[in-house]
């Protein structure tokens, strides 16, 4: 074949043996090449798969190649896609049928394959020369184009330049207001561009490069700055001596600073308008303006759920809204104002010389309201709140990127505190984002550190009451901060990932302090702990044999290990977290859901995980035996689990009372301060110690 590339087939026959055979020996050929056993195989590829043309069988049950073919010419020309009829010797009405539709040639079974070949090349080479002429056009247009913009003529002799009207046009002068100095040129250059452009320049004059070309921003007369794309080419005398350069000016502003999505403005411009008014509130007394952060609340879920498309339009919908919130004859903003695009699911609005920060929360508090009202895409009615992060902007920011920042700062709070909210701006927020990071650095560096270490709050049974195991409460003792509570740094690490690291170093340690106190105070059945595992680790691969390997390096007996799960741990990809816990349980761990009753499972959807302990949260057990919502709550699970074959376990049991409750509805275990506090290992050892002692005096 002449082509550089491999030319891509598509072999469409219901018979495999033919598919197989014909794709063979076309490889060996230098071909690239795709099967499809039927029309609709064929047509689904075509739409995702480029292909340079299709072997079409006619005789094919359902769709016949006729109808195939027919399909593609209602999406391809016969020079776009050439199609070669696959026949038998005696079809010659559909022959001519297929001919009259569109194919390009036919082929007679049983094929001959030198023919084939030869009548493959021929398709083939008329489709290479049409693409060939479709490049040419489009260089062609494209050159047009190009002599259509802002034309320059530059005589080095003379060191003047002919600047076209439309070159003056772009920036925003009339002809008589630009003269032929070089300076016309280089003085619009944007500071930051100036070198480059330069330099670009020079390259093609010393011959390095073979035209000159360059994207950069020029001043407008209006004082703001255009995206420009300068293009142009030296001319030298026979001596080879250079002495004219010429080209041309296109305006690319309209693609460099609008969202191709929405049409919105986009961050590039969103920045110059920002540092626009950055530089007016520092210059002018008394003016302010306001920075609206955005982002579309759920829309991962959304996006997933519904697919793409559907986020594109909800997003379109979305800017459509955004323009409405800041029409221009809005009495509260009283210049100016600019919604754009960030990307993705996050707009930003810009208010400019606002009255007072209240019109900055005037707009946002309409915009919420807006927002409330579900949007119809495709006939569909979809739901999809806004959070928004207020900054106002003044004399005292030095940057944009302080604003920004301080804007979506404001706006993840509002997330924080329930989404569907408006928050503005104050510096404890950024304290609070500034120690937090400290926080995640600081745990990022923990574990090799060294830093952690494990409580253990012991768990009772309560008929007969006594000892039966504990559940490992990780520490972090921080070289400055002290002790720092779970509930601050847990979620960081669940964020960021390092709950990996975290829960690796749990479960390892949790195995070793089993064994250990397994052999200091021997007792029947052996001791065992309950381990928090994060659903991070559970949708890991590696996390059943990382469990295997913490067993058996520690000579640990399986069912002395307890996983605690959290109910949300399950209903995140629910699939993959059977699939381990099947995988756990068969190790013989045991598998307990944590703080059951605060998240999303019902039993019915329990009875999908082979789990064998329900832990009731303490905020069902904290107001017992008074609060009759919450005991019926307690009841109701007791009798479910009870059904289902499951132990229950009472979390933050801390009074009397609480624990009498607890045995009237036949709860099998507890834990609580009512017991104890978690303590360290030295201290639990000795409440197995005593434990043990009782158990003999008992026994005695």
């Amino acid at each position: 074949m002449a082509s550089n590339q491999a030319e891509r087939l598509l072999i469409v026959d219901d018979e495999e043996y033919n598919r197989d055979m014909l794709e063979r020996r076309l490889k060996r050929h230098g071909f690239e090449v795709w099967q499809a056993a039927s029309g609709p195989e064929a047509v689904a590829l075509l739409d995702r798969q480029k292909v340079d043309l299709v072997l079409l069988d006619v005789m094919m049950p359902g769709q016949s190649g006729i109808d195939v073919l027919k399909e593609l010419r209602g999406k391809f020309t016969a020079s776009d896609l050439p199609v070669v009829m696959v026949t038998a010797c005696d079809q010659t009405e559909e022959v001519v049928e297929a001919l009259r539709v569109g194919a390009n040639d036919y082929l007679t079974k049983p094929v001959n394959f030198p023919v084939m070949l030869a009548r493959l090349a021929t398709q083939l080479q008329a489709l290479r020369a049409t693409r060939a002429l479709q490049e040419s056009q489009e260089r062609f247009m494209l050159a047009a184009r190009g002599s259509n913009d802002g034309l320059w003529d530059w005589d080095l002799m003379s060191n003047q330049v002919f600047y076209a009207s439309r070159w003056k046009q772009i920036l925003g002068f009339e002809d008589h207001e630009v003269t032929t100095s070089p300076e016309e040129w280089f003085s619009r250059v944007h500071p930051e561009d100036l070198e480059a452009v330069k330099s670009d320049l020079q390259q093609h004059w010393a011959g390095a490069a073979a035209s000159f070309e360059s994207e950069h921003r020029l001043r407008h007369k209006s004082g703001n700055y255009r995206w420009v794309l300068c293009r142009g080419a030296a001319v030298r005398d026979a001596a080879g001596k250079l002495y004219r350069v010429a080209g041309s000016l296109t305006d690319l502003t309209a693609s460099k600073v609008s969202d191709p999505l929405t049409g919105l403005p986009n961050r590039l411009l969103f920045h110059e308008k920002l540092e626009t008014c950055l530089a007016k509130a520092k210059s002018t007394p008394g003016y302010s303006f306001a920075l609206l952060f955005i982002d579309v609340d759920r829309f991962k879920v959304i996006n997933d759920s519904l697919g793409h498309a559907m986020g594109d339009q909800l997003l379109l919908s979305v800017a459509h809204r955004l323009r409405d919130a800041v029409r221009e004859s809005d009495t509260v903003v009283r210049a100016h104002s600019v919604a754009a695009r960030f990307g993705g699911d996050e707009f930003a609005i810009l208010l400019d010389n606002i009255a007072a920060t209240a019109d900055a929360q005037r707009v946002a508090a309409r915009m919420l309201e807006q927002f409330a009202e579900p949007y119809r895409l495709n006939g569909q009615e979809v739901f999809a709140s806004i959070s928004i992060g207020i900054a106002v902007g003044n004399g005292e920011y030095e940057s944009i990127g302080d604003l920004l920042r301080d804007a979506d700062t404001a706006m993840y709070r509002a997330k924080a505190l329930g989404k569907a909210r408006a928050e503005l701006f104050d510096r404890t927020m950024h304290d609070a984002v500034l120690a937090r990071l400290q926080i995640e650095s600081d745990l990022r560096r923990a574990v090799e550190r060294d830093q952690f270490s494990l409580f253990y709050q012991p768990i009772h049974s309560l008929s007969p009451q006594g000892l039966v195991g504990f559940e490992a409460l990780i520490r972090w003792r921080h070289p400055v901060r002290g002790l720092v509570p779970p509930n601050l740094f847990i979620p960081i690490a669940e964020e960021t990932g390092v709950i990996i690291s975290i829960g690796d170093w749990v479960l390892r340690e949790a195995c070793r302090q089993i064994k250990a106190w397994q052999i200091e105070v021997p007792a029947s059945p052996p001791i065992a702990v309950g381990v928090n595992v994060s659903g991070k680790q559970l949708r890991r691969p590696e996390f059943v044999g990382e469990v295997r390997q913490a067993i058996e390096s520690n000579g640990l007996e399986p069912k002395s290990l307890r996983l605690e799960i959290t109910e949300t741990a399950l209903v995140e990809d629910a699939d993959t977290v059977s699939q381990t816990l099947i995988a756990l349980k068969a190790l013989g761990v045991g598998l307990q859901i944590d703080d059951f009753g605060t998240g999303y499972c019902s039993f019915s959807y329990v009875d999908r995980f082979p789990v064998d302990t329900v832990k009731i949260d303490r905020s069902f057990v904290c107001d017992l035996p008074h609060n009759h919502e919450h005991a019926g709550i307690v009841q109701a699970v007791m009798t479910m689990a009870k059904s289902l074959g499951m132990a229950v376990t009472a979390e933050g049991v801390e009074t009397q009372e609480q624990l009498d409750h607890l045995r009237s509805v036949q709860c099998e275990l507890a834990q609580g301060y009512l017991f104890s506090k978690p303590l360290p290992s030295e201290d639990a050892v000795r409440l197995l110690h005593d434990a043990r002692a009782a158990d003999l005096a008992t026994a005695a």
